[in-house]
């Protein structure tokens, strides 16, 4: 046992005097608002929930319960170490090494490519039973629920309006963001509210996405390239606070140990794009 672990357990007994268990979990989404008939993006550190019996498996299937058969749960399922390495930063690889790793990459394929940093809950929710995952290479969604098929319709559209984060806007009333003992800076909706930015501002694509991908032809492994915006969650935490000190807009509650939020993502993502006209300085453009 690490002690990272051994320090949880100690300040999860501390607070409740026991484990955290799916009862009290499910007591704990309840007074946050989560519903039946939602479809929910979650964001999740489990460390920051508490010790939990069953660990993420226990935090999947009372989320699962809660949505009911009418909806949907969503996670990120990323795989950015299959990018080019030119742009590593953590850690960095000896520029000698880029095109080893772009022509040794083993391609992207949905049902093995293991997903990077992306947390115990996503990691786990990605073998769940009847999970679907999105084909991209890079930003790939994975779902259950009423709506997997509509929100993983997804090839080579990070993060724009043919992306998993653009069909849940579109559920209107029913799309929501939980961001489960994380902030701001790991709500990849915003991302769609970069990109809408992007667009009604005219910024010029100029970040080259390098990614290995199976052809359909061959079926081999394929280096692909393609041009798109250089997104960047830096101010991401500073469009959230704005966000969250409107009233209304975002329940913070506590999930076991961990602070939490939830909100309706159409709602954030137009506060964002508005945001970032206001607060984003301006780029020329030649």
């Amino acid at each position: 046992m690490s002690e990272k672990e051994r320090a949880l357990i100690a300040r999860t007994h501390e607070v409740f005097g026991t484990c955290l268990t799916g009862k009290r979990l499910k007591e704990d989404f309840q007074k946050l608002g989560i519903s039946a008939g939602m479809t929910l993006l979650v964001h999740c550190s489990l460390s920051k929930i508490g010790w939990i019996c069953g660990g993420p498996v226990t935090v999947i299937q009372v989320l699962l319960d809660l949505l009911g058969p009418d909806g949907t749960l969503v996670m990120p399922s990323h795989t950015t170490d299959n990018s080019d390495p030119k742009y590593w930063q953590n850690p960095p690889v000896p520029s000698e090494w880029f095109d080893v790793i772009r022509q040794s990459t083993p391609a992207y394929q949905s049902n093995i490519t293991p997903t990077f940093n992306m947390g115990k809950v996503a990691k786990t929710f990605r073998h769940w039973p009847g999970v679907l995952r999105s084909q991209h290479p890079l930003f790939s969604m994975i779902a259950l629920g009423q709506k997997a098929k509509l929100i993983t319709d997804h090839h080579y559209d990070c993060c724009g309006e043919q992306s998993p984060l653009a069909r849940l806007y579109d559920c209107t009333d029913n799309g929501y963001v939980l961001l489960l003992g994380v902030r701001h800076q790991n709500n990849t909706s915003l991302h769609l509210a970069e990109y809408r930015f992007q667009m009604n501002d005219n910024i010029e694509k100029s970040f080259v996405i390098g990614t290995s991908v199976i052809d359909p032809e061959s079926n081999t492994p394929q280096w692909l390239e393609w041009t798109d915006y250089d997104y960047d969650a830096a101010d991401f935490n500073d469009v959230g606070n704005a966000f969250d000190s409107i009233e209304g807009n975002t329940k913070i509650g506590k999930v076991g140990l961990g602070e939490c939020r939830l909100m309706k993502q159409r709602l954030i993502v137009d506060f964002a794009v508005d945001w970032m006209a206001k607060n984003r300085p301006k780029q020329e453009i030649s």
